[in-house]
C-alpha cells in the first residue's frame, strides 16, 4: 500500500467495529462503506488491536518520511533491516524451541 493512497482490499465494517471518519476534503461515501456492499466480509477488531490505535505517533516524523518518499529522496538502510529481521528470527526460534 501506497501512502496516502485507498488499501487494495475492501474492508467491510460490521456494526460492532466502529467507522473511521473521512479525512478533511474527503466525502461521506468511503471506499469500505462502498465496497462493503459488494463483498460480503465481516471484520471484527480485536481489543488489543483497539488498543495499539490510541498509542501515541510521532505525527512530525510521519509527516518528514511522507514527504521524503514523495520528493523520492527517502533512503532504506538495508543494513538495520536485515540487522532487525535476524534479531526477530532468532527470538522466534528460541520461543519454537523452549
Amino acid at each position: 500500500m501506497k501512502i496516502g493512497q485507498p488499501p487494495d482490499i475492501p474492508i467491510a465494517l460490521t456494526p460492532s467495529a466502529p467507522a473511521i471518519p473521512p479525512k478533511e476534503g474527503q466525502g461521506t461515501g468511503s471506499i469500505a462503506a462502498k465496497n462493503s456492499k459488494s463483498s460480503g466480509v465481516a471484520v471484527t477488531v480485536s481489543t488489543l488491536a483497539r488498543s495499539r490505535e490510541q498509542a501515541d505517533v510521532d505525527l512530525n516524523k510521519v509527516e518528514a518520511v511522507r514527504s521524503a518518499i514523495e520528493q523520492g529522496t527517502y533512503t532504506v538502510n538495508a543494513e538495520a533491516i536485515a540487522d532487525k529481521l535476524l534479531v526477530n528470527a532468532k527470538e522466534m526460534l528460541k520461543r519454537t524451541h523452549s
